[in-house]
């Protein structure tokens, strides 16, 4: 109760208070900032996939905005040889406003990934959205195979069932490509899994499933016990380590994430940065308000 009574409140601080505890988990503001981060990551043997924060859009030129500046991106992000995709959420690029124009933009910006050689990685956000980024998903992936990815959402009750689906795709010999991760938007029960053990073991289940229909997975996690669970099911299938990686937030669990490096397996972060961090940041706390105790600990042990 505490927790989320912090987390509501967050949004009405100062700006300067969250980014105290923010600054970790966000690269910064500027393309700068996301290049120095990936640079970092680089050296150290980790991929990146970078996000260009703001989502939250409520015009057409907004949309526009947003496929100009991931089309920069795409530019600047290749010619400094950053080894590492690209992340793009539907509704900053007009989804809830204009399914087409959305169409339109994304596929530009994959387009550009096309021409520079690289990928792109649509996220799926909350359960209105899903149908449609699906459609997009498939419609991409026939035009481009080798050059767009999809998250998927292990607590969504309709996961399964959509991956079943989609692995009639026609792939011209490209593995469908995806980010297997928890979930993080709030889902009624009706929609979603609520107990963190079902939610795990359904993850385990898509996992399953996914390797054994030759789909290239991103095993998005930062449990622990459940990257234990993932390799010894890598283990007991004999997977071969160019048909999956490991992925993880920016700034979060450090330590693990070296350690499956360490091992020998691919690892990649994802890294978002942009001028919408303080928004993202208040969202973040109020979808997990365990994280706003970290805040209040940051205060008082880190200055």
């Amino acid at each position: 109760m505490l927790n989320k009574l912090l987390a509501n409140a967050l949004p009405y601080m100062p700006k300067k208070l969250i980014w105290i505890f923010s600054k970790r988990y966000i690269a910064g503001e500027t393309i700068e900032d996301g290049l120095k981060a990936s640079r970092e990551l680089n050296k150290q043997g980790i991929e990146v996939t970078v996000d260009l924060l703001g989502e939250f859009i409520s015009t057409i030129k907004e949309a526009e905005e947003n496929r100009n500046k991931y089309i920069e991106l795409i530019e600047r992000f290749t010619s400094e040889g950053i080894v590492g995709h690209f992340s793009v959420k539907p509704t900053s690029f007009g989804l809830l406003i204009d399914k087409d124009v959305c169409y339109s933009n994304i596929e530009a910006v994959v387009l550009k990934a096309v021409e520079k050689k690289t990928f792109i990685r649509i996220d799926m956000e909350d359960s209105q959205c899903v149908d449609d980024e699906l459609d997009m998903y498939r419609k991409l992936q026939q035009k481009y195979p080798a050059n767009v990815g999809l998250v998927i959402q292990a607590y969504l009750r309709r996961t399964k069932n959509d991956l079943m689906n989609m692995s009639t795709i026609h792939t011209n010999g490209n593995p469908l490509n995806f980010r297997l991760c928890k979930g993080i938007y709030v889902e009624p029960k009706n929609i979603a899994f609520k107990a963190p053990e079902e939610i795990r073991e359904h993850y385990l289940d898509d996992l399953r499933y996914m390797l054994d229909n030759n789909m290239y997975v991103g095993i998005a996690t930062h449990d622990k016990h459940q990257i234990d669970n993932a390799m010894n099911i890598i283990k007991e299938k004999n997977i071969d380590k160019t048909k999956y990686e490991f992925q993880m937030l920016y700034g979060v669990t450090p330590e693990l994430r070296s350690s499956i490096v360490k091992q020998g397996h691919k690892m990649r972060v994802y890294v978002p940065f942009g001028k919408d961090w303080f928004g993202y940041s208040t969202r973040r706390l109020k979808e997990n308000p365990k994280m706003a105790s970290h805040i209040v600990k940051a205060l008082f042990f880190r200055g």
